[in-house]
């Protein structure tokens, strides 16, 4: 294998740090970039790397590289963004303060992060990419469980862009043993994959593993109406979301509101979920971080203005995750409570 290939990973939280491990495994370079305390805590525990599946692996300190300063990235070629949303134009620009204009061109930068609109501003701080910039979509959840352990407790493929600079990155995901394939209607894949992440919001508030919250009804009728307001807003929207995979946008509202048993069936044939797995908003709350509500539940609203449609419930549920951030993610709403608060009967 030719290692002219270089990874650096922006922004080494859980997603980050999970792909990174298996492309580490399969003997590319990488070099993680993200806070002190991860650092440290790799340093001293290296990373153990879990699935839904009973899959795993473990890496030594030694195997890992693990960086705070951008400056580190400085011989890399191949950018996985995995930062908040929020941090997405401050990526770009750290990326641009490593190379010249002409080393711009030679780069590829792959957004792999909740949103719609992180490879547009990468874009705006970054044109030199062109091509080479790429949106792309995780489908599946990883959890931090500390001490360098890290668990996917959810399934999915990676989705890349497809074309020229596509189709090598998928070829490499590929290669370490992730999960992957390639879609030319990205900003289709993006908003059908938001719809399916208003999810975030809902398992922060009800508070519990998505498995649990799934298996009641109530939250998944609220769930529901969640995704057929997203859908009637992008409708007045002019847009089309597009199928991944087996997540099918225009389905799963009707699958979310079957009774039990045929729901079960019918959802363990298209994602497995485990005991351990919860939304990275759920875990933003639970540690007292700034979630993504503006980049996800915030996005049908701003549509929403756009076209004149009240986007009630999501508009409610952004409001309940901000009272949430003020009051450190205290707040936990059993399933009729909050059906009561949204009006869903």
């Amino acid at each position: 294998m030719s290692f002219s290939t270089k990874f650096a990973i922006l922004g080494s939280g859980s997603i980050g740090t999970y792909i990174g491990a298996y492309l580490v495994k399969a003997g590319y370079p990488v070099v993680f970039l993200g806070r002190e305390r991860l650092k440290q805590e790799i340093q001293l525990f290296g990373l153990g790397i879990s699935d839904y599946k009973g899959n795993s692996f473990t890496l030594a300190p030694s195997q890992v590289r693990y960086a705070t300063d951008i400056k580190e990235a400085k011989d890399s070629n191949v950018f996985l963004i995995t930062v908040k949303s929020k941090d997405t134009i401050e990526a770009g620009k750290s990326i641009r303060s490593l190379f010249s204009p002409e080393e711009l061109s030679k780069i590829i930068v792959v957004s792999f992060q909740n949103g719609v609109r992180n490879s547009k501003e990468l874009a705006s701080v970054l044109p030199e990419l062109n091509d080479r910039n790429l949106p792309g979509m995780v489908p599946f959840n990883v959890v931090a469980k500390g001490k360098g352990q890290f668990h996917q407790g959810t399934s999915g493929e990676l989705v890349v862009k497809s074309n020229e600079f596509g189709n090598k990155i998928h070829s490499y995901l590929r290669r370490a043993g992730l999960p992957s394939t390639v879609h030319k209607n990205m900003e289709g894949v993006l908003w059908g994959k938001l719809l399916f992440n208003l999810n975030n919001s809902l398992n922060a508030l009800a508070g519990i593993p998505l498995r649990e919250e799934l298996s009641q009804r109530t939250y998944r009728k609220i769930l529901a109406s969640m995704i057929l307001e997203g859908l009637e807003i992008l409708k007045l929207s002019g847009i089309q979301p597009a199928s991944a995979g087996k997540m099918i946008p225009w389905l799963a509202p009707i699958i979310l509101g079957l009774p039990d048993f045929l729901f079960f069936r019918v959802a363990s044939s298209m994602v497995k979920i485990d005991p351990e797995a919860r939304s990275s908003m759920w875990e933003d709350l639970h540690h007292g971080k700034t979630t993504e509500i503006s980049y996800l539940n915030g996005e049908i609203v701003s549509l929403a203005d756009k076209v004149g449609h009240k986007a009630p419930i999501n508009r409610k549920i952004a409001s309940l995750i901000s009272e949430a951030e003020s009051s450190s993610g205290k707040s936990q709403y059993d399933a009729e409570t909050l059906s009561n608060l949204l009006g869903i009967v």
